[in-house]
């Protein structure tokens, strides 16, 4: 009763198994299939987003006169490199002293609340991070723990390393097995948006070796300011301003600029890697492209299931959040998730789409299922994974060169338990 399994070959009129298949059930992960189909075909696989530098006076030798304002698009990607490259061209441009404030435009999302909490009441995790039409490395602090044996102490290191957050490192270097480490550093996390606290009060093994973990702890405005201005001053640039959102002024002049990977790239971190905060600004992207800036979530919908209607695909019971499944509320029955992927397997996008996917036993949330069977390399699976909720979705390469739509979702308590039953599934569809 709290299980549904699609199995279809394609180019067969009708499926080999369909069982519970009809249900609306909660997919976890496997709903990013959805978002990242309709984004390499409504967007095509050579999109890229553009984030932008603008001065808001003339640039007097190597002296800006006025604002620097930063324009984002929603890029899923610009990471901290990516960012610090941005700057740099800035620098390559005649830039130096920026003598008005550092203005953010990030309308091209809507200003829709959203609150870190609600999922799961665990706000510092970087999954949690609310899109953002100006995301600058996920909002994330990477924190490394590396022990020192000699010394018996352990080094925390944040990465990058803001003015507004505070490390409290309070960690000795014991014996003994590693465990689950991340349990032991007894985790306090406090602040707000303008400034955090980050104590680890626990005991970490040497066995561990050097780990790392991420926080998400500062707001968006926050967080891009306190980067902006750490890495300018690196790069020999002068800031005294302050930091605001407003949009960019019409006087304004382009002085720099920076192009994401191509989304055909950006669906494979998507998927490989169930990365929630990509998807969702892929999915709030489709709705600024689709039905005009700035996005909202009723504009994705609106534009997802137009897309839907055109290819002739219909899914009333489809709901959607986020487009990343990172949702409690978010449905779809695994005969349509199937008939998606029956549908996406004839799609121009079709090696894009399925080469995002994990294959099994080799990479991304696949590694390390099925290691030593038959099927290990021969399907590219999505997972997905919440609390009651474990599902799969995608292709198997079967032993007679066959390719077949493998979807099996289970919504119960225990579903944490269903693995062994996919993967025996799995296993059938390639030797049957």
């Amino acid at each position: 009763a709290s299980v549904a399994v699609y199995v279809h070959e394609i180019g067969a009129e009708q499926p080999l198994i369909a069982v519970g298949a009809e249900r609306a059930l909660n997919p976890a992960s496997t709903m990013k299939l959805v978002t990242t189909y309709a984004g390499l075909e409504v967007l095509g696989p050579a999109y890229v987003w553009s984030t932008e530098a603008y001065g808001s006076a003339p640039l007097a030798q190597d002296v800006l006169n006025g604002d620097l304002i930063l324009k984002g698009y929603g890029d899923p990607k610009l990471t901290l490199e990516n960012f610090w490259l941005l700057l740099r061209s800035l620098r390559a441009h005649g830039v130096r002293e920026i003598r008005g404030d550092l203005v953010l435009d990030r309308g091209y999302f809507s200003g829709e609340d959203f609150d870190s909490t609600r999922f799961d009441d665990q706000p510092t995790r970087p999954y949690n991070t609310g899109p953002d039409g100006l995301l600058v490395n996920f909002k994330a602090v990477t924190v490394q723990f590396v022990p020192d044996v000699e010394a018996r102490t352990v080094r925390v290191l944040a990465e990058p390393l803001l003015p507004q957050l505070q490390v409290v490192n309070s960690l000795p270097l014991t014996d003994g097995a590693c465990g689950d480490w991340i349990t032991r550093l007894k985790i306090e996390a406090q602040g707000n948006a303008e400034a955090a606290r980050l104590a680890f009060n626990g005991t970490y093994a040497r066995d561990c070796g050097e780990r790392a973990r991420s926080f998400s702890v500062l707001g968006h405005r926050q967080y891009v300011a306190a980067l902006f201005s750490q890495l300018w001053k690196e790069l020999g640039g002068v800031f005294a301003g302050g930091v605001r959102d407003g949009p960019v002024t019409p006087s304004a002049r382009l002085l720099a600029s920076a192009k994401s990977p191509t989304l055909s790239e950006i669906v494979r971190d998507i998927n490989k890697f169930s990365n929630n905060v990509m998807a969702r600004q892929l999915f709030l992207t489709l709705g600024a492209a689709g039905a005009g800036a700035p996005a909202t979530t009723e504009k994705s919908n609106r534009v997802i299931k137009q897309w839907l209607a055109g290819k002739g695909l219909s899914f009333p019971e489809l709901v959607l959040e986020n487009g990343s499944g990172l949702s409690r509320i978010e449905r779809i029955s695994a005969k349509n998730l199937g008939q998606l992927l029956v549908n996406a397997f004839r799609s121009p996008v079709m090696p894009e789409l399925m080469a995002s996917l994990p294959l099994t036993a080799v990479d991304g949330t696949m590694r390390k299922r099925l290691s030593g069977a038959e099927v290990a390399g021969q399907a590219h699976i999505k997972t997905g994974s919440l609390a009651g909720v474990r599902s799969i979705a995608g292709y198997v390469l079967d032993s007679q060169g066959r390719r077949v739509v493998v979807v099996f979702i289970v919504n119960h308590a225990n579903a944490g338990n269903a693995q062994p039953a996919q993967d025996a599934l799995l296993k059938w569809v390639y030797n049957r």
